[in-house]
């Protein structure tokens, strides 16, 4: 356990940051979810609307540094190709 002042308030600013990136994490891959639900149940309509949901949710991730801008590429990119992929 830290003894030094700085060092028990990083611990401290650390666990919040860590809980707030992980509610990110979770509501990015939450919303992934519902487009490949989407996508595998061939409905275009509920795709769509669940991928522009996605990609909103994923470029704040991206915005707020919890995800590198490239990663958030990728991952928009293979959604976008799965969406495209029924319709």
């Amino acid at each position: 356990m830290a003894n030094i002042k700085s060092a028990k308030k990083r611990i401290l600013v650390n666990e919040t940051k860590a809980a707030r990136n992980k509610a990110i994490k979770s509501r990015v891959k939450t919303s992934i979810k519902k487009v490949e639900a989407a996508v595998t149940k061939k409905d275009s309509a509920a795709a769509e609307a669940a991928l522009k949901a996605a990609v909103a949710e994923i470029n704040k991730a991206g915005s707020k540094g919890v995800y590198h801008k490239n990663t958030c590429s990728r991952k928009i990119a293979r959604l976008s190709k799965a969406v495209n992929g029924i319709a």
